[in-house]
């Protein structure tokens, strides 16, 4: 989405600063919510899932107001001030990342949701976590990223699609998808007063799936909830609405008619 916002010159707008916090919260709590139902689905009764449900609050509550307070404390004012981060800090960082990554696995949720709990426990005193993002983004951007929608690719087996039902299905979970996101926040936004044109096209740009649905649906996939040809469906539909979104917004835009 902030590619999308930058390449189109509106992400400093009023319109780019809305959906990218739109989106902000959508992750978050599409996290949470993810969070919960990985916990759920891996108990074997009733009453584990309210167990790694609890285990899962308790693991939340003692990252963002035990470690999150104690972390500047930890890694020293001076480390945090520093133009690049040293060594030592990135050690103690991507240290962090494991232990909340394991600590998740083990409690029975999954890994990545452990990482992201790191993520959002870093201190932003003198714009550490920017500085952070620097150091770790070339990395994750160029090794990372691509790595993981390669794989992602490979699980996607379209050749599974191979009849005029199983399109149609395709199609209408596309359908279904689209005016649930674009049309659901077009409607929110209107109702905020907000003119049909931009309401629109923060519709459009919310119907971006990006990075986080395609992980929810990896993890989907390794839990055995969605079989491969669910799994085929939702990538597809993934790709689609994020290839529908350039367009929609630029239609949107020149709608003048609808600006009133």
């Amino acid at each position: 989405l902030v590619r999308i916002l930058q390449d189109r010159g509106i992400f400093k707008t009023s319109l780019g600063s809305t959906a990218t916090a739109c989106a902000a919260v959508d992750d978050v709590t599409a996290w949470c919510v993810l969070a919960f139902v990985v916990a759920i689905a891996r108990a074997t009764s009733v009453g584990g899932a309210a167990v790694n449900v609890g285990l899962v609050l308790v693991f939340i509550i003692l990252m963002l107001f035990v470690i999150k307070p104690k972390l500047p404390g930890w890694l020293g004012q001076k480390a945090l001030e520093r133009p690049d981060p040293s060594k030592t800090v990135l050690a103690v960082v991507f240290g962090l990342v494991l232990v909340s990554a394991l600590s998740t696995e083990f409690i029975g949720i999954h890994a990545l949701f452990g990482a992201f709990l790191a993520g959002i426990v870093m201190p932003t005193a003198a714009g550490f976590r920017d500085k952070l993002v620097v150091r770790v983004e070339n990395l994750s951007a160029v090794l990372l990223l691509p790595v993981f929608f390669a794989f992602t690719g490979l699980r996607t087996q379209i050749g599974l699609l191979n009849g005029a039902q199983d399109w149609l299905t395709c199609l209408v979970i596309i359908a279904v998808a689209t005016a649930g996101k674009l049309g659901g926040s077009a409607l929110a936004a209107r109702l905020t007063g907000i003119k049909w044109r931009e309401s629109l096209q923060l519709g459009a740009l919310m119907n971006t799936r990006g990075l986080m649905e395609l992980i929810a649906l990896n993890i989907g996939y390794d839990m055995g909830i969605l079989s491969q040809h669910i799994f085929t469906m939702l990538v597809i539909m993934a790709l689609v609405t994020t290839i529908m979104t350039g367009p929609l917004v630029t239609f949107f835009g020149k709608t003048r008619a609808m600006a009133a």
